[in-house]
């Protein structure tokens, strides 16, 4: 049956679920939702009014923890590893991988220099982590793609745009994390988990928070350099 994934331009959750359904080589509808005017019919298969939300059949699955572990149950290609202690201490760096999205919404959203500074610390020590639990590469386990990868791909995706405002020195100095980014973003999978508009969407979303970011963006436009 024909899977149709319930998405958001910008969520990083749903992009988790793209990128395990184009690696997987699933075909699948998408549809994207508009969070500020949600459809009814979209609230009555996704209860917390929340993307992603993957419509199977008559029947729905909402949370992209579920979703995913529901790919990995029913569909060929697997992206966890097979053997029970890996595969839960992957599902811990899956965890990992959220705790820094919203380390992320914390850092754009931060309102005064104080909280911004606190968030960009949080998040250089939570990379600092992940340099030491890197080995060779080129993705988190070596040669194979798993779901860590599918987390961190819309992770680092965010830096793409961070880095074009002003250096925060956040994965300065991480040379494993840097080849990990590297290779994601040449994955087919991810590049293709968003829109070719993402950058600019992205851009006006973080102008919009009139944060302490904003105005560093906005000094940026004045000046026209970081």
């Amino acid at each position: 049956m024909t899977l149709h994934l319930m998405s958001h331009a910008l969520c990083p959750y749903v992009q988790r679920a793209a990128i395990s359904l184009t690696e997987k080589g699933v075909v699948f509808e998408r549809t994207t939702i508009d969070l500020a005017n949600k459809p009814d019919w979209f609230l009555a298969i996704s209860p917390m009014g929340k993307t992603p939300a993957l419509s199977v059949g008559a029947h729905s699955i909402f949370e992209s923890a579920a979703i995913l572990e529901y790919l990995e149950d029913t569909q060929s290609a697997p992206l966890h590893p097979a053997d029970p202690l890996t595969r839960a201490q992957h599902r811990g760096w899956i965890e990992f991988g959220s705790a820094v999205l919203n380390d992320i919404a914390g850092f754009y959203s931060a309102r005064d220099a104080d909280a911004f500074a606190e968030k960009t610390a949080s998040l250089r020590g939570k990379f600092e982590r992940l340099e030491e639990q890197l080995e060779e590469g080129p993705y988190f386990a070596g040669d194979g793609f798993t779901l860590v990868d599918a987390v961190f791909g819309p992770v680092f995706r965010y830096f793409d745009t961070f880095d074009t405002i002003a250096d925060f020195d956040i994965l300065t100095g991480k040379p494993r994390v840097q080849a990990w980014r590297t290779a994601l973003a040449r994955r087919a999978s991810v590049r293709d988990a968003v829109a070719k508009n993402y950058p600019d969407l992205l851009r006006s979303f973080l102008l919009q928070r009139k944060s302490h970011l904003s105005g560093l963006m906005t000094s940026e436009l004045v000046t026209g350099s970081p």
